[in-house]
């Protein structure tokens, strides 16, 4: 009989407020026995699990976790076994389950998750991309900004978290496929160069050295005197008043997160003057990355590859080692210390 140990990461208690803390989480074994599946179940090897903002939402006693169940999130892996059709052994799966490094995969979750085959995409030393830019991140990014807010050549974006998993994203793929000036907010330095030197971001605001939101709307119009045609929100705070005040006729702006807020029990809100868009045809939307990540819409596997091996968009990764690691590697999101997208690398 062939049994594998696993390991899977389990909610101890709900956090309403603060950063998440390892006493909050709790690393639980098992087996997996391989034999055992039914027609339609898959077993999953984890590769990478991802670690995400989205999921600070889901651990407050208002989420969709609850504690004592487990954590569930992206996951790039690996099929091991198989008696479902449309899996075979040895292909790469990118989906939406339990951050476990083996598992069984139910033909009924299969049919009711987020689950896309890698195979012939990527290989198996690449699986991190799986969780990344051929993933949630960069869905994200494909769909916000090319269907959402519909570039068009030679007009301007401001991006916040642009140094993030999906803002560095959404900035290379306005300058490198659609020519449009790109303006990013990043915290400290060494982000707002890696903005300028890695992903061809035209003009980084250090929104550290901001105090408050008329200091950032400064540094926004000294970027952009005439103002912006697109804002891509990953903050909230101080940077969404910002934008909405540069935003031009016809402007748009994609709701994307608010990470800012994500750590209170109590968010706060932003001050929209509705007028101001009625005269001025401008638009705000609110979106998440399942269309395009299932391919309900758009080519965004296809696309995204290409251009990534064409060398049009660079890939920016910070690496924790072991699913022992993944507490760390969410604090990291909160904390500033992460660079593009985190990645625990399941040993």
């Amino acid at each position: 009989m062939a049994t594998l140990a696993s390991k899977t990461i389990y909610l101890k208690e709900n956090v309403d407020e603060g950063l998440p803390q390892p006493e909050h989480f709790e690393i639980r074994s098992g087996e997996v026995d391989l034999s055992s599946i039914v027609d339609g179940e898959i077993v999953v090897k984890a590769l990478a699990l991802s670690a995400d903002p989205y999921l600070r939402g889901t651990i407050k006693s208002t989420g969709s976790t609850k504690a004592g169940a487990p954590m569930v999130g992206f996951v790039s892996g690996k099929v091991i076994a198989s008696k479902n059709d449309k899996w075979e052994v040895g292909d790469l799966i990118g989906a939406s389950l339990v951050f476990a490094d083996v598992q069984v995969v139910s033909v009924q979750l299969l049919g009711a998750t987020l689950a896309w085959k890698l195979t012939g995409v990527i290989e198996e030393s690449e699986a991190s991309l799986g969780i990344g830019i051929l993933g949630m991140p960069g869905s994200t990014a494909y769909g916000g900004l090319i269907d959402v807010l519909q570039p068009k050549e030679g007009q301007t974006i401001f991006v916040s978290a642009a140094s993030g998993a999906v803002g560095s994203l959404v900035g290379q793929i306005a300058k490198q496929v659609y020519n449009c000036t790109v303006i990013g907010s990043a915290g400290g330095p060494m982000k707002c160069d890696l903005l300028k030197t890695k992903f061809g971001y035209d003009h980084a605001i250090d929104y550290k050295t901001m105090n408050n939101e008329e200091e950032l709307s400064a540094a926004l119009k000294e970027a952009a005197p005439d103002g912006i045609d697109m804002y891509f929100e990953n903050v909230g705070g101080m940077h969404f008043g910002a934008a909405f005040n540069a935003l031009r006729v016809g402007g748009r702006i994609a709701v994307c997160g608010q990470i800012s807020e994500y750590n209170a029990r109590i968010p706060n809100t932003v001050n929209i003057n509705p007028m101001k868009m009625i005269y001025s045809f401008q638009r705000i939307e609110g979106f998440m990355c399942a269309p395009w990540l299932s391919g309900a819409k758009g080519n965004f596997l296809e696309d995204m590859n290409q251009w990534m091996r064409e060398g049009k968009l660079a890939v920016q990764e910070t690496f924790f080692e072991g699913i022992d690691s993944w507490v760390e590697a969410f604090q990291s999101l909160f904390t500033g210390a992460n660079v593009g997208k985190v990645v625990v690398r399941v040993n």
